[in-house]
């Protein structure tokens, strides 16, 4: 059931008194997964159970719910909104051989484990956790601790994690702000709103992205497909964007070697409405007049950054549109249990080469790649475009506008009836010809059918895997809305190879 385990990456820290205890408690849950095992050490009466009851109020996001010491009951389970929590107190045990009566093997998938006293387990303990000892300071006041936080296995990186966390808001002045998470994205970035003497603030969590495995040419998927390796994107495009008047969130501090920011609050009034959520027509629109605003300038790859060389947004070529949409054969039909010949494969990025060759051929703008729902926030106080606040851009490309256009229309988190749809694109079109009079609309409707299809089958396979590799089952519920999609883009005339091919190879949804 365990291994013993040794070494790991620590650092300490002193504890002035309790509200201090807290904040380094709130930088531990600020990085808890699924499965981690958080190990409580050190002396007693130092705080250890002080430390695991906040922690567990902080998840929950309640401090009225009651969280008894586990002494006597030995274990605690909490049902809370990220994951279940385990609270274990070892103290009572005589030796580790009574482990095996705890049910620790009976715990909830994807508990965290909050275990005190590990000394009682001596020699048991997992490879893989994050150990806090706490320790009294006699010397230097009553309510005085040091504190060591050690990663062991895996866990080492997330001890590192914490303490250049600690170190950039010290340096920033945010030591001492509230902090509570935010919903995140599919990404591995994480986020959570500061609150300092009365204002508000977002730190984002970006860590610089590690390479995958070579999947073409020796080069890895994040590569191939132009994703941000680190924050120097999204503070370059942030500027960008604000630069010509759009509600992107300033860049108040910035640490780009550890991808730490602390970025200006757009609030959380969302483009959707209701349970479950939908557009906002108004709202949309408004997304839909940015776009047109935009597309309609001309813009730069080359975007200056203070004090540090430009940023060169890359092209969004054929080999990065292809391995995308190349995801659907990757991901979602093995999840259809459809096995594809090699002429079926090869057949499918021919049709898409074809089809996709246009888009590459007209000029370019920038595209945030991103524009859905989800990272569009309404600022009602502000005034015409700058409405609509900008999130989740640092992925962003050079491309054709269309695809952006297809990213809110089409939106993969709602449903966006198709009268909306056909009603908002022509809305941007209009304004398209109305600026420019050589704005070709059935050739936009043309590749805004091709973008809209190449992003829906892109986004079944990111759906599938985010499942299988990465267990988010949660996103499986967005499939049968984004094959609804992929449908009506494939209806387009100019499409009808690429809709025979779906029909002969890609089974009709039915059930997930």
């Amino acid at each position: 059931m365990f291994l013993t385990t040794s070494g790991g990456s620590s650092f300490t820290a002193t504890l002035a008194d309790e509200p201090a205890t807290i904040r380094l408690m709130t930088d531990v849950a600020a990085l808890i997964e699924p499965g981690d095992l958080i190990t409580l050490s050190g002396d007693l009466g130092a705080g250890k159970t002080t430390f695991a009851r906040a922690l567990i109020r902080h998840l929950a996001g309640s401090q009225s719910i009651e969280v008894p010491s586990p002494t006597f009951t030995l274990m605690q389970t909490y049902e809370l909104p990220r994951f279940p929590v385990v609270h274990a107190d070892l103290y009572r045990l005589s030796g580790s051989a009574e482990l095996a009566e705890l049910g620790f093997d009976d715990m909830p998938e994807g508990a965290v484990l909050l275990l005190e006293w590990p000394d009682r387990a001596a020699g048991f303990l997992p490879a893989d956790r994050l150990d806090v000892a706490l320790m009294l300071s006699p010397q230097h006041g009553t309510t005085v601790r040091q504190a060591r936080i050690t990663g062991y296995g895996r866990l080492a990186a997330r001890a590192d994690r914490i303490a250049a966390m600690r170190r950039f808001l010290e340096g920033a002045g945010f030591a001492e702000a509230e902090r509570q998470r935010i919903q995140g994205d599919a990404s591995t970035r994480a986020y959570e709103r500061l609150t300092l003497r009365g204002e508000t603030y977002v730190l984002m969590n970006s860590p610089r992205r590690a390479d995958g495995p070579p999947v073409r040419d020796g080069k890895p998927y994040s590569a191939i497909a132009h994703l941000a390796e680190d924050v120097t994107a999204f503070v370059a495009m942030a500027n960008a964007l604000r630069s010509r008047g759009f509600s992107a969130p300033a860049v108040l501090h910035a640490d780009f070697t550890a991808g730490l920011l602390i970025i200006e609050d757009l609030g959380d009034a969302p483009v959707v409405d209701g349970d479950p959520p939908a557009p906002i027509e108004e709202r949309y629109g408004a997304a839909i007049d940015l776009l047109a605003a935009l597309h309609q300038q001309s813009v730069s790859d080359a975007l200056p950054l203070v004090g540090r060389p430009a940023y060169k947004l890359p092209r969004y070529d054929m080999d990065a549109m292809l391995i995308e949409v190349e995801l659907l054969l990757d991901w979602y039909l093995p999840r259809m249990q459809t096995e594809l010949a090699p002429a079926a494969r090869e057949a499918f990025v021919t049709l898409w080469r074809d089809a996709l060759a246009l888009t590459l051929e007209r000029p370019m703008t920038w595209v945030l790649r991103d524009f859905h729902s989800p990272n569009l926030m309404w600022l009602p106080e502000r005034k015409s475009l700058a409405r609509v606040g900008l999130l989740d851009f640092q992925d962003a490309v050079m491309g054709h506008p269309a695809y952006d256009v297809a990213s809110i229309l089409q939106d993969a988190r709602v449903d966006v009836p198709e009268m909306m749809e056909i009603s908002l694109l022509s809305r941007y079109m209009r304004a398209r010809r109305a600026a420019d009079a050589t704005f070709d609309a059935p050739e936009f409707a043309r590749l805004y059918a091709t973008l809209a299809a190449q992003r829906a089958s892109k986004i079944l396979g990111i759906f599938a895997r985010l499942d299988r590799r990465d267990g988010k089952p949660q996103y499986l519920r967005h499939i049968p809305r984004v094959w609804g999609y992929l449908q009506r883009s494939l209806e387009h005339p100019a499409l009808a190879p690429l809709k025979a091919w779906y029909a002969a190879n890609v089974p009709a949804l039915k059930t997930i």
